[in-house]
């Protein structure tokens, strides 16, 4: 038997940008399937019913990144 699917958006960290149909890349921190809330970077509908694909990093995954991101020149 299939396990229910859920999520949480604990937080929305701000919108990276906006794509069609008013569907929205953000930066937010969601709990999948009840455990700890991690930082998380997808696009969702208007709504937030929808979901497109992305990625869920740690907090210290989010600070290499955000390390990284720093020393690219841009």
């Amino acid at each position: 038997m299939m396990e229910e699917f859920s999520y949480k958006i604990e937080q929305n960290l701000g919108t990276i940008s906006e794509g069609k149909g008013g569907w929205m890349l953000e930066l937010n921190l969601v709990s999948w399937g009840g455990r700890p809330a991690k930082y998380d970077i997808r696009s969702w509908s208007p709504d937030h019913q929808k979901m497109g694909k992305g990625i869920t990093l740690s907090a210290e995954d989010l600070k290499s990144l955000k390390n990284l991101l720093n020393g690219i020149e841009l």
